[in-house]
């Protein structure tokens, strides 16, 4: 979604300059249009040659430069800027834009836009907790301003506390919500994700291949677009998702515990999960130790969530997947119609680049009314827009 947006970048004089490099990176990586305004202070840090190589673009450095002006003026560039991005973000600069101040090609440039701006924060902790700095803060959010506050711990000036730069990711993600639809905002949409693990014993248990990424792909896409999302998960790896209600569980019956206590405050329901289909009757209180002879494992079925959830359906739009690996249109046009559900996401996971722990995936969409929708191979986060855009569509209907 970042493909041929124009994005701003301002650089300001702050040891995390030399982060805002990989900051281009990310960004011309996603195919954005990248133009960078760098500081007089910035340029203490890190040399304008490193943008311009990175971003493919001249380095805009001061308010009056024939050249710069002859092939980029300011007022064009704010004009033209989709999102103006701001990192590291000083105490100064911050200062200034509270005040009014354009005295420079970024305050110029912050002043004439009516691009949203983006500020990433990044300063020793106690200017950061600075009673002034906080109320320009405040200021600025109240005047529309977007933030990305930053992380806590160890800063380059030996201190310990709030002031790191946030993360490239989060910066980068933070973009992506300010530039996506907010078609979402009066939803509330609980996803689940990731695997469920069923207890043999205190170091073993009955699991599957799930990663995670579906579920929270579509967290991130539905926070972007404007949703109070729910993210009910088993164990994963995964970093959570920023501004969303987050909800760990481990086994098939804490899922079915929260999804149920949760669900009646969701408009939208996205089950993504693998649940495991059985559990160990018995879960011996101590570590099976191996012998000579094998053993029996006896199975029961767990409680079907995605059932449940259908037959408590009203008037919510709930999508189910399907994993298989045989009949996927038969098997997933079966299981739309016995949960009850408006739409389901089939796919074939003996595939190559789909299914369990890849980054991508190829699907079909099947819904109530018998058609068909194929999708080619895409990321699951590409995949997540394109889901919610069907729920938009079945929302319409």
């Amino acid at each position: 979604m970042l493909k041929g947006r124009k994005i701003v970048l301002g650089v300001t004089g702050g040891i995390a300059a030399y982060k805002s490099a990989e900051l281009v990176r990310e960004l011309v990586r996603a195919e954005a249009e990248v133009h960078v305004v760098m500081t007089r202070n910035a340029q203490a840090f890190i040399t304008p040659l490193t943008f311009q190589t990175l971003s493919g673009n001249p380095v805009i450095t001061q308010l009056f430069s024939l050249t710069e002006e002859s092939e980029i003026g300011h007022i064009c560039l704010a004009d033209t800027a989709e999102v103006l991005v701001i990192a590291p973000a000083t105490a100064n600069i911050i200062g200034k834009i509270a005040g009014g101040i354009a005295d420079d090609m970024l305050t110029t440039i912050v002043m004439a836009t009516k691009a949203p701006v983006l500020l990433a924060p990044a300063m020793n902790v106690h200017m950061w907790e600075n009673v002034i700095f906080q109320e320009n803060v405040e200021k600025l959010r109240s005047r529309g301003y977007h933030f990305i506050e930053p992380e806590a711990g160890e800063l380059a000036c030996g201190y310990e506390g709030k002031g790191r730069l946030a993360e490239i990711p989060e910066i980068v993600e933070e973009i992506r919500a300010i530039l996506s639809p907010k078609d979402f905002s009066r939803e509330t949409i609980l996803i689940t994700a990731g695997p469920t693990e069923e207890p043999i014993d205190p170091v073993r248990f009955i699991s599957n291949r799930s990663s995670g990424k579906m579920g929270f792909a579509l967290a991130r896409a539905a926070r972007r677009r404007g949703a109070e999302v729910i993210l009910i998960s088993g164990p994963t790896a995964l970093s959570v998702p920023k501004k969303v209600k987050y909800i760990a569980v481990r086994s098939a019956s804490q899922m079915r515990e929260s999804v149920l206590e949760h669900m009646e405050k969701a408009s939208i329901i996205i089950k993504a999960a693998a649940v495991a289909d059985y559990r160990p009757r018995r879960n011996a209180p101590e570590k099976i130790k191996k012998s000579e002879k094998g053993i029996v494992l006896e199975l029961e079925r767990n409680p079907d969530i995605l059932l449940e959830v259908g037959k408590r359906k009203g008037r919510r739009i709930i999508v189910g997947f399907a994993a298989e690996t045989e009949n996927l249109l038969q098997n997933a046009r079966r299981k739309l119609e016995e949960k009850n559900l408006d739409l389901i996401v089939a796919n074939d996971v003996t595939l190559p680049e789909a299914g369990f722990e890849a980054d991508t995936n190829i699907v079909k969409f099947l819904d109530r009314s018998g058609k068909v929708e194929e999708l080619p191979l895409m990321t699951k986060e590409e995949l997540a827009d394109h889901i919610l855009n069907r729920i938009a569509q079945l929302r319409e209907s």
